[in-house]
Protein backbone atom coordinates (compact mmCIF):
# COMPACT_ATOMS: atom_id res chain seq x y z
CA UNK A 1 0.00 0.00 0.00
CA UNK A 2 1.40 3.39 -0.98
CA UNK A 3 1.87 5.68 1.99
CA UNK A 4 0.79 9.28 1.95
CA UNK A 5 3.66 11.76 1.60
CA UNK A 6 3.87 15.44 2.36
CA UNK A 7 6.91 16.48 0.33
CA UNK A 8 6.93 20.20 -0.35
CA UNK A 9 9.06 20.31 -3.49
CA UNK A 10 8.32 17.08 -5.38
CA UNK A 11 5.57 18.77 -7.42
CA UNK A 12 7.92 21.64 -8.22
CA UNK A 13 10.57 19.24 -9.54
CA UNK A 14 7.96 17.37 -11.62
CA UNK A 15 6.57 20.61 -13.06
CA UNK A 16 10.05 21.72 -14.13
CA UNK A 17 10.73 18.24 -15.54
CA UNK A 18 7.58 18.30 -17.71
CA UNK A 19 8.12 21.93 -18.73
CA UNK A 20 11.68 21.22 -19.92
CA UNK A 21 10.45 18.22 -21.91
CA UNK A 22 7.62 20.10 -23.63
CA UNK A 23 9.81 23.11 -24.36
CA UNK A 24 12.52 20.92 -25.88
CA UNK A 25 10.02 19.22 -28.19
CA UNK A 26 8.61 22.55 -29.39
CA UNK A 27 11.93 24.25 -30.13
CA UNK A 28 13.55 21.13 -31.61
CA UNK A 29 12.26 22.13 -35.06
CA UNK A 30 15.07 24.68 -35.31
CA UNK A 31 18.56 23.47 -36.15
CA UNK A 32 21.56 25.14 -34.55
CA UNK A 33 25.26 24.92 -35.36
CA UNK A 34 27.81 24.77 -32.56
CA UNK A 35 31.23 24.57 -34.16
CA UNK A 36 31.21 21.47 -36.37
CA UNK A 37 28.03 20.13 -34.77
CA UNK A 38 24.57 20.63 -36.25
CA UNK A 39 21.95 19.87 -33.60
CA UNK A 40 18.24 20.44 -32.95
CA UNK A 41 17.68 23.45 -30.72
CA UNK A 42 16.00 21.15 -28.22
CA UNK A 43 19.44 20.18 -26.90
CA UNK A 44 19.52 23.58 -25.19
CA UNK A 45 16.89 22.47 -22.65
CA UNK A 46 16.27 18.72 -23.12
CA UNK A 47 19.26 17.59 -21.00
CA UNK A 48 17.65 19.48 -18.12
CA UNK A 49 14.94 16.80 -18.06
CA UNK A 50 17.67 14.20 -17.45
CA UNK A 51 19.21 16.31 -14.70
CA UNK A 52 15.80 16.62 -13.03
CA UNK A 53 15.20 12.91 -13.59
CA UNK A 54 18.44 12.24 -11.72
CA UNK A 55 17.33 14.54 -8.92
CA UNK A 56 13.94 12.83 -8.63
CA UNK A 57 15.45 9.34 -8.55
CA UNK A 58 18.27 10.26 -6.18
CA UNK A 59 16.11 12.12 -3.68
CA UNK A 60 12.64 10.53 -3.88
CA UNK A 61 13.44 7.14 -5.42
CA UNK A 62 12.67 5.28 -8.63
CA UNK A 63 8.95 4.85 -7.88
CA UNK A 64 8.40 8.61 -7.76
CA UNK A 65 10.70 9.26 -10.70
CA UNK A 66 8.68 6.72 -12.69
CA UNK A 67 5.55 8.70 -11.87
CA UNK A 68 7.19 11.89 -13.19
CA UNK A 69 8.33 10.17 -16.39
CA UNK A 70 4.80 8.99 -17.18
CA UNK A 71 3.40 12.42 -16.35
CA UNK A 72 5.88 13.87 -18.83
CA UNK A 73 4.74 11.37 -21.44
CA UNK A 74 1.08 12.23 -20.90
CA UNK A 75 1.83 15.97 -20.94
CA UNK A 76 3.66 15.61 -24.24
CA UNK A 77 0.81 13.55 -25.69
CA UNK A 78 -1.74 16.21 -24.69
CA UNK A 79 0.40 18.92 -26.31
CA UNK A 80 0.74 16.92 -29.54
CA UNK A 81 -3.00 16.26 -29.76
CA UNK A 82 -3.83 19.92 -29.06
CA UNK A 83 -1.35 21.16 -31.69
CA UNK A 84 -2.73 18.67 -34.24
CA UNK A 85 -6.36 19.63 -33.58
CA UNK A 86 -5.57 23.35 -33.72
CA UNK A 87 -3.91 22.82 -37.08
CA UNK A 88 -7.03 21.12 -38.45
CA UNK A 89 -9.46 23.83 -37.38
CA UNK A 90 -10.32 26.37 -40.13
CA UNK A 91 -8.61 29.76 -39.98
CA UNK A 92 -10.16 33.08 -41.03
CA UNK A 93 -9.30 34.19 -44.56
CA UNK A 94 -7.28 37.18 -43.32
CA UNK A 95 -4.89 35.04 -41.26
CA UNK A 96 -1.76 34.26 -43.24
CA UNK A 97 0.03 32.08 -40.69
CA UNK A 98 -1.27 28.59 -41.50
CA UNK A 99 1.76 27.53 -43.54
CA UNK A 100 4.14 28.81 -40.88
CA UNK A 101 2.11 27.00 -38.20
CA UNK A 102 2.33 23.74 -40.13
CA UNK A 103 6.07 24.12 -40.73
CA UNK A 104 6.98 25.00 -37.14
CA UNK A 105 4.47 22.97 -35.14
CA UNK A 106 3.58 20.28 -37.64
CA UNK A 107 4.86 16.74 -37.25
CA UNK A 108 4.81 13.36 -38.92
CA UNK A 109 3.75 10.04 -37.34
CA UNK A 110 7.30 8.75 -37.81
CA UNK A 111 8.85 11.64 -35.87
CA UNK A 112 6.25 11.27 -33.12
CA UNK A 113 7.00 7.56 -32.79
CA UNK A 114 10.71 8.32 -32.66
CA UNK A 115 10.26 11.01 -30.03
CA UNK A 116 7.97 9.00 -27.74
CA UNK A 117 9.99 5.78 -27.97
CA UNK A 118 13.31 7.54 -27.39
CA UNK A 119 11.94 9.50 -24.44
CA UNK A 120 10.51 6.49 -22.60
CA UNK A 121 13.48 4.22 -23.21
CA UNK A 122 16.07 6.88 -22.42
CA UNK A 123 14.41 8.26 -19.28
CA UNK A 124 13.63 4.88 -17.76
CA UNK A 125 17.13 3.58 -18.53
CA UNK A 126 18.60 6.70 -16.92
CA UNK A 127 16.48 6.31 -13.78
CA UNK A 128 17.06 2.55 -13.50
CA UNK A 129 20.84 2.80 -13.84
CA UNK A 130 21.03 5.60 -11.27
CA UNK A 131 18.85 3.68 -8.77
CA UNK A 132 20.97 0.54 -9.12
CA UNK A 133 24.26 2.43 -8.94
CA UNK A 134 23.14 4.17 -5.75
CA UNK A 135 22.80 0.77 -4.08
CA UNK A 136 26.09 -0.52 -5.50
CA UNK A 137 27.99 2.57 -4.32
CA UNK A 138 26.09 2.72 -1.01
CA UNK A 139 25.09 6.29 -1.74
CA UNK A 140 28.60 7.54 -2.43
CA UNK A 141 29.98 9.20 -5.58
CA UNK A 142 26.85 10.99 -6.80
CA UNK A 143 28.83 12.34 -9.75
CA UNK A 144 29.50 8.81 -11.01
CA UNK A 145 25.83 7.91 -10.80
CA UNK A 146 24.52 11.01 -12.57
CA UNK A 147 27.10 10.90 -15.35
CA UNK A 148 26.99 7.10 -15.73
CA UNK A 149 23.20 6.99 -15.93
CA UNK A 150 23.18 9.88 -18.40
CA UNK A 151 25.67 8.18 -20.70
CA UNK A 152 23.36 5.14 -20.86
CA UNK A 153 20.08 7.07 -21.05
CA UNK A 154 21.19 9.72 -23.52
CA UNK A 155 22.93 7.10 -25.62
CA UNK A 156 19.75 5.06 -25.96
CA UNK A 157 17.66 8.20 -26.51
CA UNK A 158 19.90 9.43 -29.34
CA UNK A 159 20.20 5.97 -30.90
CA UNK A 160 16.47 5.21 -30.91
CA UNK A 161 15.37 8.66 -32.06
CA UNK A 162 17.81 8.97 -34.96
CA UNK A 163 17.28 5.40 -36.18
CA UNK A 164 13.49 5.62 -36.13
CA UNK A 165 13.26 9.19 -37.43
CA UNK A 166 15.93 9.06 -40.13
CA UNK A 167 16.75 5.41 -40.78
CA UNK A 168 16.62 4.81 -44.53
CA UNK A 169 16.66 8.55 -45.22
CA UNK A 170 20.31 9.15 -44.36
CA UNK A 171 23.47 7.25 -45.24
CA UNK A 172 24.91 5.08 -42.46
CA UNK A 173 27.92 7.36 -41.77
CA UNK A 174 25.59 10.35 -41.40
CA UNK A 175 23.33 8.41 -39.04
CA UNK A 176 26.30 7.44 -36.88
CA UNK A 177 27.55 11.03 -36.84
CA UNK A 178 24.13 12.35 -35.81
CA UNK A 179 23.77 9.78 -33.03
CA UNK A 180 27.27 10.28 -31.63
CA UNK A 181 27.07 14.09 -31.86
CA UNK A 182 23.86 14.28 -29.85
CA UNK A 183 25.06 11.66 -27.38
CA UNK A 184 28.33 13.46 -26.67
CA UNK A 185 26.76 16.92 -26.45
CA UNK A 186 23.94 15.88 -24.11
CA UNK A 187 26.24 13.82 -21.88
CA UNK A 188 28.79 16.63 -21.68
CA UNK A 189 25.96 19.06 -20.85
CA UNK A 190 25.00 17.05 -17.76
CA UNK A 191 28.60 16.45 -16.74
CA UNK A 192 29.18 20.21 -16.71
CA UNK A 193 26.01 20.64 -14.67
CA UNK A 194 27.24 18.25 -11.96
CA UNK A 195 27.91 21.02 -9.39
CA UNK A 196 24.35 22.29 -9.86
CA UNK A 197 22.98 18.76 -9.51
CA UNK A 198 24.91 18.32 -6.27
CA UNK A 199 23.53 21.58 -4.90
CA UNK A 200 19.91 20.75 -5.78
CA UNK A 201 20.11 17.16 -4.53
CA UNK A 202 21.73 18.09 -1.22
CA UNK A 203 19.28 20.94 -0.65
CA UNK A 204 16.22 18.80 -1.37
CA UNK A 205 17.45 15.95 0.84
CA UNK A 206 17.90 18.38 3.70
CA UNK A 207 14.59 20.19 3.21
CA UNK A 208 12.50 17.10 2.54
CA UNK A 209 14.23 14.82 5.04
CA UNK A 210 14.42 11.97 2.55
CA UNK A 211 17.18 10.02 0.79
CA UNK A 212 15.61 7.07 -1.02
CA UNK A 213 17.34 3.74 -1.67
CA UNK A 214 15.54 1.43 -4.09
CA UNK A 215 16.57 -1.84 -2.46
CA UNK A 216 13.19 -3.59 -2.80
CA UNK A 217 11.60 -1.34 -5.44
CA UNK A 218 10.05 -2.94 -8.51
CA UNK A 219 11.97 -1.27 -11.36
CA UNK A 220 9.42 -2.30 -13.99
CA UNK A 221 8.42 0.92 -15.83
CA UNK A 222 4.83 -0.34 -16.03
CA UNK A 223 4.50 -1.27 -12.35
CA UNK A 224 2.09 1.42 -11.19
CA UNK A 225 2.10 1.39 -7.39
Amino acid sequence: MQTKVTWRYYDVAVALFVASLLTANIIAVKLIQLGPLILPAGVVIFPVSYILGDVLTEVYGYRWARRAIWLGFVGNLVAVVAIWLAGLLPAPVFWQGQDAYNIILGFTPRLLLASFAAYLLGEFANSTVLAKMKIWTQGRHLWARTIGSTIVGQGLDSLVFILIAFGGLMASPELVTAIVSQWIFKSAYEALATPLTYAVVNTLKRLEGVDAYDVDTDLNPFAFE
